[in-house]
């Protein structure tokens, strides 16, 4: 492989858990409804808006588009700070990989916002990115492969020469699509859920784990 392609939440930082208690306030202070954190769950990855729109479908209500993102990563912003950890052993994996050459990117559905706060959060240094491509810069989100592909395209390498390192079933079926290959990691989802969507192999986390996978 000459490209490691990292999802943001849940793969660098467990963030999804903060994420999902900021769009359940906004759904109970602006729509009067209460989702679970587990209502989110069929819309990671597929980028805000229709983290937002599934779930106002599920409870027959109509979200409003930029309020409620806006509102959510205002949310957001307030309750990561001292909240958020990098996942075990996943900096020194990506400072590893960078060390021996192999080039790494994030690929990520979240708002540049988003993005910045939580990178700067885990204080991953940026200086080890080959590049950063974020649900700003696609049109079509996960489970569409646009995101990697742009990537890859970024980076000047073929999609056969990517891994990729995803938590959500979207993000493991846009890795397939884009033709590369991908680790799961169950930080959300369970393993046997992340190989039904076709990741090649599974981790807990980057404990241990070396570039030379």
């Amino acid at each position: 492989m000459k490209a490691y392609i990292f999802d943001m939440d849940g793969v660098l930082c467990d963030s999804e858990a903060i994420l999902a208690e900021a769009a359940c306030r906004v759904f109970q202070e602006h729509h009067g409804v209460q989702p679970s954190p587990a209502d989110f769950l069929p819309f990671v990855g597929a980028g805000p808006d229709r983290y937002l729109q599934g779930v106002a479908e599920q409870h027959r209500v109509e979200a409003v588009l930029p309020r409620d993102k806006e509102a959510m990563y205002r949310l957001y912003a307030e309750l990561v700070p001292g909240q958020l950890q990098p996942l075990n052993g996943v900096i020194e994996f990506v400072r590893a990989a960078h060390a021996q050459g192999i080039r790494v990117a994030v690929a990520t559905s979240a708002d540049p916002f988003k993005v910045k706060l939580n990178l700067e959060e885990i204080d991953l240094d940026a200086k080890l990115l080959s590049t950063m491509v974020t649900g700003a810069d696609v049109t079509r989100k996960k489970p569409d492969p646009a995101i990697f592909l742009e990537a890859a395209a970024r980076m000047d390498v073929t999609p056969t020469d990517c891994l990729v390192f995803e938590d959500a079933v979207n993000g493991v079926q846009a890795a397939k699509a884009a033709g590369m290959r991908c680790i799961g990691i169950t930080s959300l989802f369970d393993a046997d859920t992340l190989r039904a969507a076709g990741a090649d192999e599974t981790w807990p986390d980057f404990s241990g784990a070396t570039p030379a996978v």
